[in-house]
């Protein structure tokens, strides 16, 4: 059911802006074992935003196909759209390119932020 055979990561998309890590860890959590999460943008982000984007990696792929089922559930104000995603996506990648891997809006974000990628990197030949 998972979509990508072996995959233990999903992506959570159209977040509420009001979420937070603490918030889809615990939601998120009954349904395995989680090993990394990552919110795009993170809870401390300078700028607000209309929705906030998620990757999960759990222990077990198994728990995929189990997260999988919380599509369409309302949470907070938006219905969750939970997808599996490779894993090479969001959790291997160095910084500097995993900003490609998320929607454009957050991509401002990354520009004014004390943590974002080199200067010398953004925008580079565009």
């Amino acid at each position: 059911m998972s979509g990508i055979p072996g995959t233990a990561v999903i992506q959570i998309t159209n977040l509420s802006s009001a979420v937070s890590s603490e918030q889809m860890r615990t939601l998120f959590g009954f349904l395995g074992d989680i090993e990394e999460l990552r919110l795009y943008p993170p809870d401390n982000a300078p700028l607000s935003f209309s929705s906030k984007v998620c990757y999960i990696k759990y222990r077990e792929p198994s728990s995929v196909g189990v997260a999988q089922h919380l599509t369409n559930t309302v949470f907070i104000d938006r219905a969750l759209i939970v997808v599996p995603c490779a894993e090479a996506v969001p959790f291997s990648l160095e910084k500097k390119e995993w900003y490609f891997c998320i929607p454009s809006s957050f991509f401002i974000y990354f520009l004014i932020s004390e943590n974002a990628c080199p200067g010398d990197l953004v925008l580079d030949g565009y």
